[in-house]
């Protein structure tokens, strides 16, 4: 009979075990998924204040079409991107755009002026640095959950409930242009 109780609490203890291991899972994969979503919100956002932006600076810099028709192509492949890696790459495009943009504007002292033309600019550093603050929140969630996913004894309820690992949203080999300040020649 002693050894029935032991089986038994045995039993007890792997449920609980299992059900535990599963709910961190579940939790850990819905707070990257949240973190995901306060990276979209503020990149909307960021895809909301470009056209402002380029209006502003047309009216300055007639000569940039060229500045002006890389942001306008680097935003819409950001906002056309689908998984993570797609994004990490177009926003990296959209971000070297941005610097050059911004590295024109400093040749039209009207424009550096305008007060529309600042106050887009202050608004998009805004959001850039929530951007930047999201990014790092969803990469460590989703570093946590990746880990968990890979340690024993972890490794066995997500392999039993298919958990998958997620991407990091980071720089790629191929963006290292991205790191590097921006060269205007004129």
């Amino acid at each position: 009979m002693t050894i029935l109780y032991i089986v038994l609490g045995l039993l007890v203890l792997i449920v609980l075990w299992v059900v535990v291991s599963y709910n961190g899972f579940i939790s850990l994969r819905n707070r990257a998924k949240e973190a995901w979503s306060d990276i979209e919100v503020q990149m909307k956002r960021r895809y909301d204040l470009i056209p402002n932006l380029i209006e502003t600076v047309k009216g300055y810099a007639t000569h940039e079409s060229g500045t002006l028709q890389q942001v306008t192509e680097a935003r819409t492949a950001a906002m056309n991107a689908g998984t993570v890696e797609q994004h990490a790459a177009a926003e990296n495009m959209l971000t070297g755009a941005l610097k050059s943009l911004f590295a024109v504007s400093e040749s039209y002292p009207d424009l550096k002026a305008n007060t529309n033309f600042l106050e887009l600019q202050r608004e998009l550093s805004d959001t850039e640095n929530k951007i930047m603050a999201s990014r790092r929140f969803y990469n460590t969630t989703v570093q946590t959950l990746n880990t968990a996913i890979e340690q024993f004894p972890g490794n066995v309820i997500a392999g039993m409930f298919a958990f998958k690992q997620m991407s990091l949203f980071e720089l790629t080999e191929g963006e290292e242009a991205a790191r590097e300040p921006v060269k205007v020649a004129f």
